[in-house]
């Protein structure tokens, strides 16, 4: 099976679990990280292409670490979270956003989870076009009535934010206060040198039974979902997320480039990057729903993260959820990856791999793995699925 790494006698049913992910549950290339108190207590790495130093994309973990830069910038002063964006980004009052406070774009309640009209090939890596097409659109319903997961332009919303304030691009922003700080490897627009350490994505295979999403997308070309899927440039085509030209932009709600312990290590120094109140803030309940109006299952997000979420009572297909403590605060990323905080445990987590799963949240895979985790701290689970000690 290929595991290498160490893992501490008292996690050992996270290695088995891993192993088990290897071997019975179709992983091909993963690794986990675990900090306990500030100490890591398992790193492992495995399967036929994974080396020690191996990095993939993680998706919508991306979106933790585009929420950090925003929060330093709320932890020093220089941005307020309940002023309207358009103070500090003018051009986005257009077409009724006026309104639109910072927090809205934080908690998926902008109304911008997608644009309407046709956006050119190669979209994504233009970050002027991306925001002054969100900056011209309108709406879907209206802002901070509702949350509706904005799964490919949180980034450029919150990143343009970051942008405006700090006079740094995003990904700027990302390295100079956050990974060379932390000494992580963990990149918001790759440096080509890296280039040849990247693994590509292995796809999820879509077959019946679909998640409600992807049903309603297939179904209606005009849906939000659609244009989630459809209307981003081509970046959603089968091998372009793996291209040189997906690597090098700055794409702050899906194209963060690192691996287990990079994401293990953002949440294990987030703490020390703002204030306490702020990582309190980090960690609360913004906006809930049963019928989120993008992914249509529900969901709970905080300021830039999501929190514990059980569906497992939903149809196959929209079941799959994330299961933590009430306390955890993180960010999943399509097909399974997650990276979180539990500061009550005293843990910092980080899950990454290359074949993705086809539901909505961290599928068998990395849930087995968090659970594990849990299980050793002597955590149990509710029967809503959170875990409490």
């Amino acid at each position: 099976m290929n595991v290498h790494g160490t893992c501490d006698p008292r996690f050992g049913e996270v290695r088995e679990e891993f192993e088990r992910n290897l071997a019975e549950r179709g992983e091909a290339d993963a690794s986990v990280c675990v900090t306990l108190n500030g100490e890591t207590v398992v790193d492992l790495w495995g399967g036929g292409s994974w080396a020690e130093d191996s990095l993939v994309q993680v998706w919508s973990c991306t979106k933790g670490a585009t929420a950090l830069c925003a929060h330093i910038l709320a932890s020093r002063g220089e941005l307020d979270f309940d002023a309207p964006v358009a103070e500090y980004w003018p051009e986005f009052a257009a077409a009724r956003k006026e309104g639109v406070l910072v927090r809205h774009l934080l908690s998926h309640q902008a109304g911008l989870p997608a644009v309407r009209a046709p956006l050119p090939a190669g979209a994504f890596y233009d970050w002027k076009l991306m925001v002054d097409a969100l900056a011209a659109e309108e709406p879907f319903w209206e802002p901070g009535t509702r949350n509706g997961y904005h799964a490919l332009t949180f980034g450029f919303l919150v990143g343009e934010v970051v942008r405006r304030v700090s006079g740094r691009s995003l990904g700027t922003f990302f390295r100079e206060e956050v990974a060379e700080p932390l000494g992580i490897e963990f990149w918001i627009g790759l440096p080509e040198e890296l280039e040849q350490r990247v693994l590509p994505t292995v796809p999820p295979a879509l077959a019946p039974p679909f998640a409600s999403f992807y049903g309603l997308a297939f179904a209606d070309p005009a849906s939000i979902s659609a244009l989630v899927i459809g209307n981003n440039g081509g970046y959603m085509n089968p091998g372009e997320s793996d291209s040189r030209a997906a690597h090098a932009a700055e794409m702050g709600a899906i194209g963060g480039i690192t691996n287990a312990r990079g994401l293990a290590a953002l949440y294990l120094g987030l703490p020390g990057l703002v204030s306490p109140e702020q990582v309190v803030l980090m960690g609360a309940t913004i906006s809930a729903t049963s019928v989120d109006a993008t992914l249509l299952v529900p969901t709970r997000f905080t300021l830039g993260y999501g929190k514990s979420m059980d569906n497992r009572h939903l149809p196959p297909g929209d079941s799959e959820g994330i299961l933590l403590s009430e306390d955890a605060f993180g960010h999943s990323g399509m097909g399974g990856s997650i990276g979180f905080l539990d500061q009550r445990a005293g843990i910092s987590f980080g899950y990454a791999m290359t074949r993705q799963g086809s539901g909505l949240g961290i599928n068998e895979r990395g849930q087995s793995l968090v659970d594990a985790v849990y299980r050793a701290l002597g955590y149990r689970q509710v029967k809503g699925g959170s875990w409490y000690a």
